[in-house]
């Protein structure tokens, strides 16, 4: 077999290969389509969710705020209630502040709970910033309301279990409500429609690396 032929053959064996690739691409992603059209075509309840975003991972409280986001493209009724935080300022509290005013937005004020080390005025606060949480899950005109830290407030006992699983539970059928923070306990993860844990794998704070404004807060 001269050079040329040898040539010709190889490319038509690179061609032949390159083909079944791309036959078995398009089998397989023929076979995933099919599964992702039934699923799409089971899920026929039309009805708002209960999501909860927990995990020692970073990003918890930037998912629900991405939700937001999404919430007001559609031009819908947004209410924001962040338990702990408050105290040092935000991005997101100084976006919707000052960008998107039509969002109801409430922050217990009083900083992490290993700063204030005064139970007794945390627990004060928790029930304010609850007394603003509720109403927001008994009005329907609601489409979404973030509840965001509120698990440290079942994992210290500020506020009764059973009064949050109850608001949570029995909100209006069309509205959507999602709940951040680490731990929370299995009777809030058990009445939730959606549980996504983030997990750390590295973080840049446990290297020395500051945080970082519009990142980190």
């Amino acid at each position: 077999m001269s050079q040329r032929e040898k040539a010709m053959s190889q490319r038509e064996k690179a061609i032949s290969q390159e083909e079944r690739k791309a036959r078995k691409h398009k089998a397989a992603m023929e076979k995933q389509k099919t599964n992702v059209d039934a699923s799409i075509a089971s899920a026929s309840e039309e009805r708002g969710v209960a999501i909860l975003l927990t995990g020692n991972g970073k990003g918890k409280t930037s998912s629900a705020f991405g939700m937001v986001m999404r919430a007001l493209g559609y031009g819908h009724k947004v209410g924001v209630v962040q338990f702990i935080k408050g105290e040092q300022l935000s991005g997101e509290e100084i976006y919707l502040k000052e960008q998107c005013p039509q969002v109801d937005f409430y922050q217990m004020g009083t900083g992490f709970t290993w700063d204030t080390q005064d139970r007794s005025g945390d627990i004060a606060a928790a029930r304010r910033t609850w007394a603003v949480a509720r109403p927001m899950l008994e009005d329907a005109g609601y489409h979404l309301v973030v509840l965001d830290e509120i698990t440290y407030m079942l994992a210290y006992d500020y506020l009764p279990e059973a009064d949050i699983l109850s608001a949570i539970a029995n909100r209006p059928r069309e509205q959507s409500v999602v709940v951040t923070g680490r731990g929370g306990g299995s009777a809030l993860q058990d009445i939730m429609d959606t549980v996504s844990e983030v997990k750390e794998v590295k973080h840049a704070f446990n290297d020395g690396v500051k945080a970082r404004e519009g990142v980190d807060f």
